[in-house]
């Protein structure tokens, strides 16, 4: 089982490029700003695509009402999630070793595979929250009050995935490097889950 093993741990290997990679980017467009307003968000914390992006993006919230881009200490998710990551490569690694030593099934990948889902969807979940959270919880004293056609108040959350039109801004939330550097290390498991599994039919 020693190749299905070694996918195992290039596969794991591969999440430490959330490090260096951001997860996720929203970005602003608009006809006053002819650069668009970018955000990348990693898992240690947000940063703009240049250098005055967040400055700006905080300058049209605060007319709003929404808050400021938080930085890494005013969220534990940006304290938690590395430490997950580390963990899940370290255990991805350590199962890997054991795979090509035949120390432990091939469904032990599988069960890799399993739980980095579930976290996956449990911090997906997390930043759809924050996102809804972060548009609707407005200061009621800011300067532009702007409500529904029904009277209610206009909340700007951006979303989770795809494009939407706020007021005059097209924002678009893709998956970023990292993101995809994840998923495909997720499918390497699942490749050494299938190569373990072919293997110990044939004997």
């Amino acid at each position: 089982m020693k190749k299905a093993g070694l996918l195992m741990i290039i596969g794991s290997l591969l999440l430490l490029g959330l490090f260096k990679f951001p997860l996720w980017n929203i970005e602003l467009e608009a006809p006053q700003y002819p650069d668009p307003l970018g955000m990348n968000i990693y898992i240690q914390g947000i940063e703009g695509e240049e250098e005055f992006d967040i400055q700006n993006i905080d300058g049209l919230n605060h007319y709003i009402g929404m808050r400021t881009i938080p930085k890494p200490e005013d969220m534990w998710e940006f304290g938690v999630f590395p430490t997950v990551i580390i963990i899940m490569v370290a255990l991805g690694v350590l199962i890997g070793l054991l795979g090509i030593f035949e120390k432990v099934s091939y469904k032990w990948f599988m069960g890799w595979f399993i739980l980095m889902s579930v976290l996956g969807i449990l911090g997906m979940y997390d930043f759809n929250a924050w996102l809804t959270d972060y548009g609707s919880n407005l200061n009621p004293n800011a300067i532009m009050k702007l409500t529904q056609p029904d009277g209610t108040p206009m909340t700007y959350s951006p979303p989770l995935l795809g494009h939407e039109k706020m007021l005059n801004f097209d924002v678009t939330s893709l998956p970023a490097t990292g993101a995809w550097m994840m998923f495909t290390g997720m499918m390497l498991t699942i490749f050494a889950f299938l190569v373990g599994w072919t293997k110990r039919k044939k004997v």
